[in-house]
This record gives C-alpha cells, sequence and structure tokens, in this order.
C-alpha cells in the first residue's frame, strides 16, 4: 500500500469518526423528537375521544384503554369489542391495565373486591355502582369505572361504551356507591 494513502486515511480519520458521531447523535435527538410528538398527539386523540383534558397525573394506560373500548355496542353477557356489558367492560379493563382479577358481576364486584366510598372520595380507577332496576334500593345491576372530573365509563343499554357524568339528573337518581377495589 502506499504510504501516503495511509497517511491520508489517519489524517481524516478523527474528522470521518466525529461526522458520524454527530450524525448519529443527531438521528436519534430527532427521531426521539418526532415520536414525542406522535406520541403527544395520539395523547391528546385519546382525551378529546372521551371528552376530557389531559393531566400529567393521570394513568394514561387507564385512557388508552378507556377510548379502545368507546362505542362497542352494549350486549347482555358480551365479551369482546363486539359487544359487552358492563361488568365485562370493566374486569376487562381492570385486568388490562391493573393486572388485577376482579369478579364478572357488577353486585360481585362490590361485594367481593372493593371497599365502598362516598362519592366525593371517588379517585381514577375507582367503580361506581348503581341499580337502574325497580328493584330493591340496594339492589347493584349496574358498574361503571371512574375518571375523573366526575366523569365515568360504562356500557350503556341504549348507546353502547361511552363516557357519562356522574352528576347527570338519572345517575344521581340509580346511584348506589362507589368502590375502590383492594
Amino acid at each position: 500500500m502506499n504510504p501516503k494513502h495511509l497517511y491520508s486515511i489517519k489524517v481524516f480519520s478523527p474528522t470521518l469518526i466525529r461526522c458520524i458521531l454527530l450524525g448519529c447523535i443527531a438521528l436519534v435527538f430527532f427521531s426521539c423528537s418526532s415520536t414525542r410528538r406522535i406520541e403527544k398527539k395520539q395523547t391528546k386523540v385519546v382525551y378529546e375521544s372521551l371528552g376530557m383534558s389531559i393531566d400529567r397525573k393521570d394513568n394514561l394506560a387507564l385512557y388508552e384503554e378507556a377510548a379502545s373500548w368507546l362505542h362497542v355496542p352494549h350486549v347482555d353477557g358480551g365479551t369482546s369489542k363486539k359487544g359487552t356489558d358492563c361488568s365485562f367492560l370493566v374486569y376487562t379493563i381492570y385486568k388490562t391495565v391493573y393486572g388485577k382479577i376482579i369478579e364478572r358481576n357488577s353486585a360481585a364486584m362490590l361485594n367481593k373486591n372493593c371497599e365502598r366510598i362516598d362519592r366525593n372520595k371517588l379517585k381514577e380507577g375507582d367503580l361506581v355502582f348503581f341499580n337502574t332496576s325497580a328493584k330493591s334500593k340496594q339492589y347493584v345491576n349496574h358498574v361503571g369505572i371512574y375518571l375523573k372530573d366526575n366523569k365515568f365509563l360504562h356500557s350503556s343499554t341504549s348507546r353502547g361504551v361511552m363516557v357519562s357524568d356522574l352528576d347527570e339528573k338519572y345517575y344521581l337518581k340509580v346511584w348506589i356507591c362507589g368502590g375502590r377495589v383492594k
């Protein structure tokens, strides 16, 4: 090999290495920045679909899972995104987001998995229980998951999976209690 050729490789090697390193650093920096922008945009879409505002303290996994169920039709005994009932919705979200297996029936969820709590003590992820039937006042037949700002996710028999407000006249009338999963 020609000695002049060896010399030119040594002279340009550090410069070439610096250029490659700077290129790699720039690539990592800009790709991370784009990824963060995409994630932020996706997060914004999740919250908008739920009709809520973003808060840094929120459990994003809960809101993403909740949004993925929106508009699934209500089916009594339904166990999929083709159709679900309220208790399967809550059961599945709890299993997916929190890794907890809870009862599959709304009354059993309250009696076996929850500590009863007042409405004013609700926190993200707590369960909300209702009596939407004409049966005795303490009968539980409907459940949802509390999100925040008085809003909860549930499977409505008439409108499918949706977010509702606890202050709606109907839910005030049929409210039983909140439940914090043990």
